[in-house]
């Protein structure tokens, strides 16, 4: 159940504001756009304005973005203080951060984000993004039938395990089950030398999905080398390929990845045309 309305920080005034709830857990949701519906999860410390302005470029490639707010001050620019907010995440009973937890629980909540977005908006189905520390729940949102084009970037989830995938068993069997039985295929991006995010991570994709896992890597060299605070004192290695580590220049690796994602969104959501898909 929603109930919209316009409040919301500076960098997000072009959203609406609504309250989501899900099985009686109500968070907030930036809403923008219209066509299909594409759920964009924040990463750590929050919702950034690099955050909003991929949030942005989903919404003008012809797609309603939505964008929980799961950690963090909504809009604010990520200093080294967000390291606290990481703490407590971490220890937070929604989230999963080291190895041996499963499948961190806020995913049902997401999910049910995913089927409501879905009967907003229509279509053949639902975009999840998922950034840093929740790029592997759009992986795990696949659980939802309404969630057909997932984009898995940099996970940095169990933070203890560079191997770890942040999956229950069970849920792993599910997910590769519903990859085989529908042909779906998860989008990936990390750096090469991201220690957060390991190419032991994105080898464990692979053997759980096979084909369906498409892991792309872009040389570090290539990350932006003034990031915000938060990635530069707390990070401290190129992570973040859409967002705080992008370069917004034509022909850039990073640009690129962001165009490859806004097809794939178009390829898969827009199977009749009708949107502009990037060059």
């Amino acid at each position: 159940m929603t109930h919209p309305n316009t409040t919301g920080p500076t960098v997000l005034s072009d959203y609406t504001v609504r309250p989501v709830t899900v099985d009686g857990a109500t968070k907030t949701v930036y809403v923008a756009g219209s066509g299909p519906a594409v759920v964009l999860m924040p990463e750590m410390p929050g919702i950034s304005p690099d955050v909003v302005r991929f949030a942005d470029w989903i919404r003008d490639a012809g797609f309603t973005v939505y964008l929980p707010s799961l950690f963090g001050t909504d809009g604010a620019y990520p200093t080294a203080k967000g390291e606290a907010v990481a703490r407590r995440a971490c220890v937070s009973v929604e989230f999963r951060a080291f190895a041996g937890g499963g499948t961190s629980p806020v995913v049902t909540w997401l999910r049910g984000l995913a089927r409501e977005a879905h009967q907003d908006c229509g279509g053949p189905g639902v975009g999840a993004i998922g950034l840093c520390f929740t790029g592997n729940f759009a992986l795990t949102m696949t659980l939802e039938p309404s969630v057909i084009a997932p984009v898995v970037n940099h996970p940095s989830l169990p933070l203890d395990d560079p191997a770890g995938l942040e999956i229950s068993d069970e849920d792993a069997l599910a997910i590769r089950d519903r990859f085989a039985r529908d042909g779906l295929t998860a989008l990936a991006y990390r750096f090469d030398n991201d220690t957060w995010c390991t190419g032991q991570r994105f080898a464990a994709y692979r053997s759980l999905l096979g084909d369906g896992f498409d892991g792309r890597v872009i040389p570090g060299e290539c990350a932006n080398p003034n990031p915000p605070p938060f990635f530069r004192d707390v990070v401290g290695c190129p992570h973040s390929v859409v967002t705080a580590h992008l370069v917004d220049q034509a022909g850039h690796p990073t640009l690129q990845a962001r165009d490859e994602i806004l097809n794939f969104l178009t390829e898969r959501l827009c199977p009749m045309g009708g949107y502009t898909a990037y060059p």
